[in-house]
């Protein structure tokens, strides 16, 4: 029977699941609009156009030029209602995307003076309100979302719209090619065929686009100083030497950004990066590849690469080495090299500089035969631009994974810190400082535990929650009972899953009856809040206003005689002497007429502190302000790495490290932010973490290592041969004088004073020994931030 079973059913196709990824429908293009922010497109007759207000009350503003340069409504079905004053005003502040639709109307000579646009949505709309327009003809689209300053006590922040294209069935069946809007005038606009590859000369601080224009296509590229091919010498860029210099796999951008040839001479500079996975580990594919496969005579990049190269004089070789964009290559833990399929999505792109006159080659790559390339090679292009444009050092930020990349932003307070180091991390979509010149982590440390310190905390994720169901929603989604916060009061909670996991930690601040901001870690907060307000029919707006609110924080044992000195408020609100721990006020910075900001008493460091929330466009204002009366009070920055030690030895959690979907609030040491008990109210994950508290699994405790050997995240936990627990974050205290941890471990091995081990190498060969305390290290009752 199994036998005739087999002759009569068809082989079943692959079932692959992209959890958490959307799949856009064929010939369908997605394009976020940012608030305060604008997109621009070509399309062509017979597109069909799909606006969305995403988080709602945000307006929109359409418009559309013909090939003729001339505006025209009509051309989307509609009647023209305004005259573009909104994308106006956003061009005019260099916001969001100004640059290259500014660029994209002069290389097309359009007249902004003559717009016409259509308004969509505003303040009303609510969360996905959509509108739907057809394209006419062949032109330029446009869409703004137009918004204004954002204060830090009101709630009238900026959000995304989204546009969708759906592209009009191409005739001959071939898909559409439409690239995205150059990032400025090109020099060279040059396709790379599938399957090909062509050389092309960059001359000394140029910039260099490589573009993927399908998605999950890979590209090798190459280059050699163009003064020592003149003599006869093809030294190339060097993968070994590039790793070895940088101590990375491949350059990124940031500090460990350059590539170098074998003579140890720097030729690029990566300075965008959309897509953050490549690979430098093997050369371009070659003939010995697919010979070996089982496919002789196969195209193949390194071939491709010699008769590109001819022409400038460079000799053949049997494989070259590159810097291999979007190759999903990896060494795995068996130092087996392994590849997938790529991660880059059409338009994904790396943008280098060059720091030399370079010859550079790059290629499409040709292998159909594995899923380097998905199984189906397409077309990459290349551009280059003048080397008098500037282009920021960037990398992609993807809020949830379908969502689209955003590129790294400067915080507001960029230019003061940028001014004090050169030392940055990518972190959630900015740039924040490491480390400052000088200085250092340790002496960092000591100012916030000894004067104070100042820090950026602008990518902290803020939400403003508004609507007469706004009480409902915060309650029914934290664990904190939110009832109970008076205006002006904040309370820090989690935000769980139904089955007790985490979605993020953060604070939650009422500003009314019905006005709450939540501010946390993680972008999926805001989008959790809304899909449930949605799924429980109440009526509220779940907006994000991170880009309208950025913040500094000043702790430390002087940060209250500092800020007393620079904060006025008004007189129905506390004064800095008087304000409490969690509790925050309305102010200005210096006078009545001053900086309009929002001052909190919260923190991060387990110390007196304050967070000063404000404009971005008062940001210089508000750091001078505490720069300058910081002087007295032995004020010094803070980065990311002194900021992680204080918060180890506070006790304070961190995501990914202590909590994530699969840590409940007391596996990650903060049960007391669920009143069980005392909060009567249902809310997501209630059930479950009644169960999980009278069962746990594991606990959160302090580590006192008996070694001053460094101790990592992950890290294993051991008593005897078994492990019992693993590391989640360490540091060897300067205070305390000893390496301490936070480890999560089995919970019938969490009693204090219990001997364990930490293993190091393969967890077995090297130990530490270390035992279970009382955590926090530093500081447990909270006696100095309540001080």
């Amino acid at each position: 029977m199994l036998d005739l079973l087999r002759r009569n059913t068809a082989p079943p196709a692959s079932r692959i699941l992209r959890p958490g990824v959307r799949t856009l429908p064929e010939r369908v293009e997605r394009y976020p609009v940012p608030g305060a922010g604008s997109v621009v497109v070509e399309v062509k007759a017979g597109d069909a156009l799909r606006l969305t207000d995403i988080e709602g009350g945000q307006a929109c503003e359409v418009l559309f030029c013909g090939a003729d340069g001339t505006f025209d409504a009509a051309a989307l079905g509609a009647k023209a209602d305004g005259a573009g004053e909104g994308l106006k005003a956003i061009l005019s502040r260099n916001g969001e995307g100004a640059a290259r639709t500014l660029g994209a109307l002069r290389r097309r000579g359009i007249d902004l003076a003559k717009a016409s646009s259509i308004g969509l949505f505003g303040a009303a709309s609510s969360a996905g309100t959509g509108a739907e327009l057809k394209v006419a003809r062949n032109g330029l689209l446009i869409v703004a979302a137009p918004a204004g300053d954002m204060s830090p006590e009101a709630q009238d922040t900026a959000t995304t719209v989204e546009l969708r294209i759906t592209r009009a069935a191409p005739k001959g069946g071939k898909a559409l090619d439409i690239l995205p809007e150059p990032l400025a005038d090109p020099v060279h606009d040059i396709r790379i065929g599938a399957a090909t590859a062509q050389a092309y000369l960059v001359r000394a601080g140029e910039w260099i686009q490589v573009i993927d224009v399908s998605g999950r296509q890979c590209t090798d590229f190459q280059a050699l100083a163009a003064r020592k091919v003149d003599k006869g010498l093809d030294y190339a860029l060097d993968s070994t030497v590039t790793r070895t210099l940088l101590g990375r796999s491949y350059p990124t951008p940031g500090l460990p950004s350059k590539a170098f040839d074998r003579e140890f001479e720097p030729l690029v500079e990566i300075v965008q990066d959309t897509v953050g996975r490549h690979d430098a580990f093997a050369t371009a594919c070659n003939s010995r590849y697919y010979d070996d496969m089982g496919y002789p005579g196969h195209v193949n990049c390194t071939e491709n690469f010699n008769r590109a190269l001819a022409p400038y004089g460079v000799a053949p070789r049997k494989g070259w080495e590159a810097l291999n964009y979007f190759y999903n290559t990896n060494i795995d833990h068996q130092n087996q090299l392994y590849l997938d399929e790529p991660w880059s999505r059409p338009g994904d792109y790396v943008l280098m500089r060059a720091l030399t006159d370079i010859v550079c080659v790059s290629s499409s790559c040709p292998d159909d035969i594995d899923a380097a390339n998905a199984w189906d090679p397409t077309d990459i292009h290349i551009r280059t631009y003048a080397a008098k444009e500037t282009f920021q050092r960037a990398v992609a930020y993807r809020m949830t994974p379908d969502a689209d990349a955003q590129l790294t932003k400067q915080t507001a307070f960029h230019e003061r810190f940028s001014a004090l180091t050169r030392n940055f991390t990518e972190y959630r979509g900015y740039w924040l400082p490491t480390r400052f010149n000088n200085d250092g982590p340790i002496e960092e440390y000591w100012a916030a535990r000894e004067k104070c310190v100042v820090m950026d905390l602008s990518p902290l994720r803020k939400f403003e929650v508004t609507g007469p169901d706004a009480e409902a929603l915060m309650q029914y989604c934290v664990t904190r009972d939110i009832r109970k916060l008076a205006t002006g009061q904040v309370v820090y909670t989690a935000m769980c899953y139904e089955n007790g996991g985490m979605i993020d930690d953060g604070t939650v601040f009422r500003l009314g009856p019905n006005n709450f901001r939540w501010i946390g870690g993680d972008d999926y907060s805001g989008i959790w809040l809304r899909e449930v307000a949605e799924k429980m029919g109440y009526k509220v707006w779940v907006r994000s206003s991170t880009d309208q609110l950025h913040n500094i924080a000043v702790q430390g044992p002087n940060s209250r005689e500092l800020l007393k000195e620079i904060i006025w408020t008004p007189p129905a609100q506390p004064s800095m002497a008087e304000l409490e721990w969690f509790r925050f006020t309305p102010a200005r910075i210096g006078h009545f007429e001053g900086a309009p900001v929002v001052v909190s008493r919260t923190g991060y460091t387990g110390e007196l502190g304050y967070e000063i929330f404000c404009h971005p466009k008062d940001a210089n204002a508000v750091f001078d302000a505490v720069w300058e009366a910081g002087k007295k009070y032995g004020l010094k920055p803070m980065g990311l790495e002194a900021l992680d030690m204080v918060r180890i030895e506070a006790g304070l959690i961190f995501a990914h490290y202590e909590f994530d979907s699969e840590t409940d609030p007391f596996e990650a040491g903060i049960g007391f932010a669920v009143p069980l008990k005392t909060k009567g109210d249902d809310f997501i994950g209630k059930e479950a973490l009644i169960k999980r508290k009278e069962h746990p699994r594991r606990k959160l405790v302090g580590l006192e290592i008996a070694s001053n050997e460094a101790v990592g995240h992950g890290d294993c936990v051991h008593i005897g041969r078994a492990q019992v627990g693993v590391v989640t974050s360490s540091m060897r205290s300067p205070i305390l004088g000893k390496n301490i941890a936070l480890a999560r471990v089995d919970a019938l091995n969490a009693e204090l004073g219990t001997e364990v081990e930490i293993g190091k190498l393969d967890g077995h060969q090297k130990r530490l020994p270390a035992k279970i305390v009382k955590f926090a290290a530093y500081d447990p009752e909270k006696t100095r931030p309540r001080s």
